[in-house]
């Protein structure tokens, strides 16, 4: 079985209750040549020794995107209130901003900044082309620094199924996706999504497909202060892998490995199933109308 998905766009979609920032690029199939840098003073602001150049997407890009030009052009903000939530914050009305990190920055290099606190945040562009998953690999990749900690909140992307009633000014949560990726947190769990949308093809009914959590510690991501590179790998034979910071922290297979998996067992237990009473516990039992044959 291989999976056909498509979808077209791609969307921030967050409820933060601090400000995080999720820099540089969100995109498929890409390598970024190495930026030029010299060793960082990671306890100053701002390091004079350090110079920055846009890295230059390679290979076959759907979608890519620095902010080093300091503008939002070709995002569009959701004008949608999230479902269930209190007239006061149900609108996804948090501001964003291009900005430079707070600390250890380097010049010219910027991010995508959420700056409203308990605030829903949801942003979403079109990729330059619908990408059908069948023949080639794909690879989701960004970086996300939480440089004033979180809460409560989240820093994931979704790409969105391609549907033909789709409006990005009408995202929200329960905008159809295809493949929801990155990190969340509420409390002490924390959390790095892999979840896809899964058609049953015997009922219609689309269901969720989660990974299971990755066997590292997640907390240190998010409370470091330090930028920190998510990526997700989905190869055409029906394999995945999620790394953080170029280190496997999680891998398997799309059909058997997921949460429900998408090929369920063989056989499964029946947890009401009993013995009947007259249950015969013997192994062997006597036929009292068998005869020796005469040779």
């Amino acid at each position: 079985m291989k999976f056909k998905w498509e979808w077209i766009c791609l969307g921030f979609l967050v409820c933060s209750s601090v400000s995080t920032e999720a820099e540089n690029e969100a995109d498929s199939e890409v390598n970024f040549d190495n930026s030029e840098v010299t060793d960082i003073d990671e306890d100053v602001g701002v390091s004079p020794q350090v110079e920055y150049k846009t890295p230059v997407p390679i290979g076959e890009i759907y979608f890519e995107e620095t902010f080093d030009d300091g503008t939002l052009t070709g995002w569009l903000f959701s004008k949608m209130k999230k479902d269930g939530a209190d007239d006061d914050i149900a609108k996804y009305d948090g501001r964003w901003e291009i900005e430079d990190l707070k600390e250890n920055k380097i010049p010219g290099d910027k991010g995508l900044v959420l700056k409203s606190v308990a605030k829903h945040h949801a942003i979403s562009a079109m990729l330059k082309k619908p990408f059908i998953f069948d023949d080639k690999p794909l690879i989701i990749q960004y970086e996300v620094n939480f440089q004033d900690g979180i809460d409560c909140g989240g820093a994931y992307v979704k790409l969105l199924s391609n549907t033909d009633n789709l409006d990005l000014e009408q995202f929200f949560d329960k905008t159809p996706y295809t493949i929801m990726f990155g990190p969340d947190k509420c409390g002490e769990d924390y959390k790095l999504h892999f979840i896809f949308r899964h058609k049953n093809p015997k009922s219609g009914v689309y269901e969720e497909k989660h990974a299971k959590r990755p066997e590292v510690d997640l907390k240190t991501f998010f409370t470091d202060m330090r930028t920190h590179l998510y990526t997700l790998v989905l190869q055409p034979d029906n394999t995945f892998e999620v790394l953080v910071d170029q280190t496997v922290v999680s891998k398997g297979n799309l059909l058997e490995d997921m949460v429900p998996p998408v090929n369920p067992a063989s056989e499964i237990s029946d947890p009401f199933d009993k013995k009947p009473e007259e249950w015969d516990e013997r192994a062997k039992i006597p036929d009292v109308t068998a005869v020796k044959p005469d040779d």
